[in-house]
């Protein structure tokens, strides 16, 4: 039978904090609403955690690390991730239809992207458990010198509203491979994901405190959690601003820090390129998830031998996409997040008006019926005539909102690609190898896609250059984060050292 139950019509569901391996209420009583992003209807009342609860959820995560799971096999760790991820594929249907309506993807997405991605990073990091190792070190002497790769501690991580389910399977799955137990703070706009993978931590047989799952706000759960001494490492996914203050916060106690945060990707179009493919590429680039992607291609730059070609095809691309009912498996693009995020995109779309872009297509919310009205949905929007030193083109807008800037000469590109103060991802599209290769190591970023974007996969690393953040999720660079080294000095002489002996 199923774990997880979706909501009864109408009825907003209810989430207690997750501590030490039980569901409780918030030591204040306090509770928030998150709302449905298609209708803005409340979709589910969840406690919210201050810094009393942070204080609790660190010292039942630090008994769990001091305690019982120091003592299970890597051998059983891995067994726990994997019967994990087994029970995300069970439950995968209820799972994309929490996701779908917490957060407003479309229901595909969910289905076919979120849930099985989120399931093959616990299966992927299940493998990883028996394999942390050290290594022996050829030193001089009589001496035997060895290293030994341990967990962290305990970890506190800060997740996204744009990807809830998959981004706790991204901070979770290696750190629970490596060892380490965590506090895990979701957004306070997409809740109810995590917490319903809180039900599913249990039935694996994770022992109690290993996990613990405490939504709440950043400014008050999400502060007292980067600035709390019983951390041992933050990893935070979210905006480059955000990101900041948490660094500054967690060096007061030189807690470690790995940070994935914004971009601003180049989608390079060169006049060789196969237009179809490359017409789609952009599509995806910047309006799956609702362009509400920290990697998406949203300054394209365009050769403009093409311009009016691919200008074109992709206008009459973008004005074809369903926007509406995220729970229609024929929609494309749902609702954006909150209406903070939708009043967010409107701006930009009139600062870059102000500017002087042209909108080439979208720029309004889209008529839909009247069940919907209430959403906070804006249409694909392309912005053409723009120069890459307007603020369209230079600050993170999140949402499906891009700007289209041509190009003549290959090493001003190079240089306009790398003038943004991110460096998170990049595309290129070219059918010429050399170029491509060539562009792969001049762009100043951590993941390039070449004839393709948005790729992702467990076993390949993801994070970016500059501020875009620093360390990598995913693969086996991941494990990184989570383990620290010892060197062990074993004498095997069983003579003095020094000029001390006798």
């Amino acid at each position: 039978m199923s774990s997880v139950k979706p909501a009864e019509t109408n009825t907003p569901r209810k989430y207690q904090l997750f501590i030490d391996g039980k569901f409780v209420d918030a030591e204040s009583g306090k509770t928030f609403n998150s709302p449905n992003p298609a209708t803005g209807d409340t979709f589910a009342e969840v406690a919210e955690a201050d810094k009393a609860d942070i204080d609790k959820a660190v010292a039942a995560a630090r008994r769990a690390f001091e305690g019982k799971w120091s003592r299970i096999s890597a051998r059983d760790r891995g067994r726990m991730l994997y019967k994990l991820a087994q029970l995300i594929e069970q439950n995968a249907a209820q799972l994309a239809e929490t996701e779908t309506s917490d957060n407003g993807k479309p229901i595909r997405e969910s289905t076919y992207v979120d849930i099985p991605q989120a399931a093959e990073n616990f299966e992927y990091f299940a493998g990883w458990a028996t394999k942390i190792e050290g290594e022996t070190i050829p030193v001089p002497g009589e001496m035997f010198n060895y290293t030994l790769r341990e967990p962290v501690g305990v970890c506190g991580q800060i997740i996204p509203w744009n990807f809830p389910l998959l981004m706790a399977a991204w901070k979770l799955a290696p750190a629970l491979a490596a060892g380490n137990t965590v506090v895990l703070k979701p957004a306070e706009q997409t809740p109810a994901g995590a917490m319903e993978l809180a039900k599913l931590i249990q039935e694996a047989g994770f022992p109690d405190g290993v996990v613990n799952i405490v939504p709440g706000f950043g400014e008050t759960a999400g502060a007292a959690l980067a600035s709390h001494p019983g951390i041992d490492k933050i990893a935070f996914t979210g905006s480059t601003e955000v990101g900041k203050i948490i660094a500054k916060t967690a060096g007061e106690n030189l807690t470690k820090v790995s940070l994935e945060l914004g971009g601003k990707a180049p989608n390079i179009v060169f006049a060789d390129a196969d237009m179809d493919q490359a017409v789609n590429g952009a599509m995806m680039g910047i309006f799956f998830n609702q362009g509400q992607v920290c990697c998406a291609g949203s300054r394209i730059f365009l050769d403009a031998k093409v311009k009016d070609e691919f200008l074109d095809r992709f206008k009459t691309r973008a004005e074809g996409v369903k926007v509406g009912n995220p729970m229609d498996q024929g929609t494309q693009m749902g609702p954006q997040v909150s209406c903070e995020q939708l009043d967010r995109i409107k701006g930009y779309v009139g600062i870059a008006r102000s500017e002087g872009a042209t909108v080439f297509s979208g720029g309004e919310a889209p008529e839909l019926e009247e069940s919907f009205k209430n959403g906070y949905f804006f249409k694909p929007t392309i912005f053409s005539e723009v120069n890459n030193k307007m603020r369209v083109a230079q600050e993170e807008i999140f949402g499906p909102v891009t700007s289209v800037i041509t190009f003549t000469d290959e090493e001003d590109l190079l240089r306009q690609a790398n003038d943004t103060i991110y460096g998170l991802s990049a595309g290129i599209w070219t059918n010429d190898l050399a170029r491509a290769h060539r562009f792969a190591r001049n762009i100043k970023a951590g993941v390039i896609w070449i004839n393709t974007f948005n790729m992702f996969n467990a076993a390949s690393p993801f994070g970016g250059f500059k501020q875009s953040g620093y360390g990598r999720e995913m693969g086996k660079h991941a494990l990184q984060l989570y383990t620290q080294v010892k060197s062990v000095w074993v004498d095997l002489s069983g003579k003095p050292i020094g000029w001390f002996g006798k």
